[in-house]
């Protein structure tokens, strides 16, 4: 999808690295983390720094001077993390569904209590 849009920008760059970062990080620690600048601590991807900056500033949020053909492989290697972490994964199978609707619920209240002004 990103990769058909022009002009490329930050937010749905950052998306796709957040979704793929969160993913590995669950999969790894069991933990559902969310924040692209805390899952970087451990990715160390120096790069997202000067987007999530660009994102948050407002400026130029068209990445016009971006270098897609890196990020794609960044990607396409955060992807092949993602399978990899999947079949290491220790997580249960089984699903409980009850308490992933509780967790779901909790994480939506938060957000939404968060963003009240």
């Amino acid at each position: 999808m990103i990769a058909k849009e022009e002009p490329k920008r930050a937010k749905p760059l950052l998306y796709a690295y957040r979704v793929l970062m969160t993913g590995i990080h669950l999969l790894r620690t069991g933990e559902v983390e969310a924040n692209l600048q805390r899952l970087n601590e451990d990715f160390g991807l120096g790069f997202l720094d000067e987007l999530i900056a660009r994102k948050v500033g407002g400026e130029n949020t068209s990445l016009g001077d971006l270098d897609w053909p890196s990020h794609e492989a960044r990607l396409a290697e955060l992807e092949a993390q993602l399978d990899r972490a999947f079949q290491e994964s220790k997580l249960p199978e089984g699903r409980d569904r009850k308490s992933v609707n509780e967790l779901l619920v909790r994480q939506r209240l938060n957000s939404r209590d968060l963003a009240a002004p």
